[in-house]
């Protein structure tokens, strides 16, 4: 039988690192990556046999678990009609129309493949449509590996402990200002630097790329505020939130619209997709309608767009959804923050809904620099407490813990009873 050691030996002679993604690397773990053999609803199971509670599902977009049975059948149904075709198809219709209809916000949407690719897209409309080139990000936000983004930008750099990205020439970052996450008067001093110059303010609406770190009272009112005055775009990328906080993502939770939204996987059932949307007056300056270029052959691709449409559609249909896994999450991160509280061992817990957080550290959590304040090699220690236990985290302090639907009660009792028994 095939086991991960043997297959991490052999990724790392054609692999840079073994992996394909530097957090699968459990480098920050100290620990030989499990290779995934299969899912289904809240578990895994490694080539190696073990079993376990996932809570990384898929870095989120698994919010019904792994394989559900729609999905699956959905795609079933799309592979047999043809893979890929480079031209239009009516899946890619229904999900615009979906999405349009979910989410206030949008009036038109583009596919793409990634979150990555969605975020470099918007970033490049709001350019082309104030005509200004500045754009505000917020330390310790992820936006994905674009090169201007990639400015303390949170979960991967934090963990592999770098600052930045080598490969990124300081012409691609000179236009991206760094502000303080719920530190409204640094946005407001970048604005007063920066007088007609800025053409959006891009966030997390919840910071979920250096754990969980949700908005301050106030905060993301305060960005739609600025913009508004400063005749700026406000971005929020939902990567991470979107469709998972509510119908309508955070900004539906919060009840604060911006202009221009991203949204990933979660999309695409857990397939690579990925989209951005807005008013229409916004998205009509993308190509062919306007100046803005932007294409990609693989981008609403009839199987993912079937796997997406699926999961959305359940979402959708399945009475107060939404109502019932944040309420889960309120009680299983309510009980996690108990223990925390009984604990000898300093730490906090931040949750948001389904997404939460434990943070080694003393200090209330509440942006980059708090975040950084984490014993890592606690988290360390607590990580493989736990996988001994059969319970996946994420191999990283800097990243969310995710709930499914498909989390029994009786999973989430046996995660908590793991975790007392650390506490111990």
């Amino acid at each position: 039988m095939v086991s991960s050691e043997d297959l991490f030996r052999r990724a790392k002679e054609c692999i840079p690192g073994g992996v394909n993604s530097p957090v699968r690397a459990f480098g920050s773990v100290g620990m030989t990556p499990r290779f995934i053999r299969k899912g289904l609803g809240d578990r895994i199971w490694d080539v190696d046999g073990r079993e376990y509670i996932d809570y990384i599902g898929s870095w989120g977009p698994m919010i019904l678990g792994h394989s559900h049975p729609a999905v699956v059948e959905a795609v079933g149904k799309a592979v047999a009609d043809g893979l890929s075709f480079g031209a239009a198809t009516e899946r890619e219709v229904e999900m615009a129309e979906l999405i349009c209809s979910l989410v206030p916000s949008i009036e038109m949407v583009r596919m793409v493949n990634s979150g990555t690719e969605a975020v470099m897209s918007a970033v490049r409309l709001a350019r082309g449509y104030t005509g200004r080139d500045k754009i505000i990000k917020f330390s310790g936000c992820y936006h994905g590996h674009c090169d201007a983004m990639l400015v303390k930008a949170g979960s991967g750099l934090m963990t592999q402990g770098i600052p930045g990205s080598a490969g990124v020439p300081e012409a691609c970052s000179r236009d991206t200002l760094c502000a303080v996450f719920n530190d409204t008067e640094s946005v407001e001093g970048l604005f007063e630097a920066n007088p007609g110059e800025i053409a959006a303010v891009i966030v997390e609406p919840v910071g979920a790329n250096m754990g969980v770190v949700p908005p301050a009272d106030g905060f993301l009112e305060c960005l739609r505020s600025l913009c508004d005055q400063n005749g700026s775009l406000l971005i929020f990328d939902e990567v991470i939130t979107g469709f998972r906080l509510a119908p309508d993502g955070a900004q539906g939770y919060y009840h604060v619209r911006p202009d221009l939204s991203t949204f990933g996987k979660i999309i695409g059932g857990g397939m690579p997709v990925g989209a951005y949307g807005g008013r229409r007056e916004i998205m009509e300056h993308v190509a062919p309608c306007g100046p803005v270029y932007q294409a990609g052959t693989l981008s609403g691709n009839p199987v993912a767009m079937a796997a997406g449409l699926a999961q959305l559609r359940v979402l959708k249909d399945t009475p107060d959804f939404y109502g019932k896994l944040n309420g889960v999450g309120d009680c299983f991160f309510g009980e996690l923050k108990q223990l925390a509280g009984q604990a000898q061992i300093p730490c906090q817990v931040n949750h948001v809904g389904s997404l939460g957080c434990l943070f080694f550290t003393e200090q209330p959590v509440y942006d980059y620099a708090s975040a950084q304040t984490s014993d890592t090699v606690r988290y360390t220690a607590y990580f493989r407490h736990m996988m001994d236990r059969g319970i996946l985290l994420a191999p990283s302090q800097f990243e969310a813990v995710f709930l499914s639907s498909a989390h029994s009660d009786a999973d989430l009792d046996r995660t908590l009873e793991a975790v007392r028994d650390f506490f111990r």
